[in-house]
């Protein structure tokens, strides 16, 4: 099958290449850098999500598409973009990344831009079908320093709990809705095993670290003026606005949604120990 994947070489988009190719694919990744390198198996080609006329190249020959599309002021508008151009080749697959729940939280920008694409894909009528992960566990590889060098746990998504999940299962579930699954427009959410608290991921990471890692409170005003120091205005508001809904009513999945979770990703679902106890052992060495 000829595939393209549109945000490869992303915290989700790299594994996924990687098991299309373990799967014994060549898919095609466009991405900015080409010449950087990548995937061994996978074809590398340049173009981004605001260039149309390399996204209607790179489509050439194509069956079946996986859209990740990046946090970007204009999310929603360069994923319909995308889309309407998948629809004119007549793609006969698409598989795209949304969130958990979308429709539940949809004031945050990057989930209203989720539903926004997600809406122009069933209105396209193009075969799909939607991965919805949950919080994944690989964000907190951004907060390295603050955890090892400062002890605290950075990330304010509060104390009602998110099924957490890794970008690896993320991964699996994509090459699963590609090579394997029916598109036949069901949305899959993709969790974690487990609940987890911003203070119980603060005692785990202590835990695994050896040392005493706090959780940073709730306070997002104070995180939104750390946090601006590193990221444009645009995305501190949009973070805002998901921890805001993450500590008023948590992200936690169902008993049901586990357990399609697991059929999904065809395997039992990573769990944030072993995530942590792994990361751990790399920032120590």
């Amino acid at each position: 099958m000829e595939i393209l994947v549109i945000g490869g070489t992303g915290t989700v988009g790299t594994h996924a290449v990687r098991g299309l190719v373990e799967r014994g694919e060549s898919p095609k990744v466009m991405t900015r850098e080409p010449g950087k390198a990548g995937v061994d198996g996978a074809e590398y080609v340049e173009g981004g999500l605001g260039d149309g006329d390399a996204i209607r190249a790179a489509l050439e020959g194509v069956e079946a598409v996986l859209l990740i599309t990046p946090l970007h002021p204009q999310e929603g508008d360069l994923g319909v973009a995308a889309v309407k151009a998948m629809d004119d080749a007549g793609i006969e697959r698409l598989v795209f990344q949304s969130i958990h729940r979308v429709q539940e939280i949809p004031d945050p920008p990057h989930f209203a831009s989720k539903i926004r694409i997600e809406e122009e894909i069933v209105s396209t009528g193009i075969p799909h079908t939607v991965i919805a992960p949950n919080n994944f566990f690989q964000n907190d590889l951004w907060l390295r320093e603050p955890i090892v060098e400062h002890g605290v746990y950075s990330q304010p998504f509060g104390n009602t709990g998110l099924s957490r999940v890794d970008a690896r299962d993320v991964a699996d579930a994509h090459v699963r809705a590609l090579l394997d699954l029916p598109a036949e427009g069901l949305a899959y959410p993709i969790v974690g095993p487990d609940v987890w608290t911003a203070e119980e991921t603060a005692e785990a990471w202590g835990r695994h670290l050896d040392r005493e890692v706090i959780y940073g409170g709730d306070d997002l005003d104070a995180y939104a003026e750390q946090a601006g120091r590193m990221m444009p205005g645009w995305l501190v508001e949009d973070l805002v606005e998901m921890y805001a809904a993450f500590q008023e009513r948590g992200l936690v999945a169902s008993e049901e949604e586990l357990s399609l979770s697991r059929a999904v990703v065809d395997h039992a679902p990573r769990t944030f120990d072993d995530f942590a106890a792994e990361t751990a052992a790399r920032w120590s060495s």
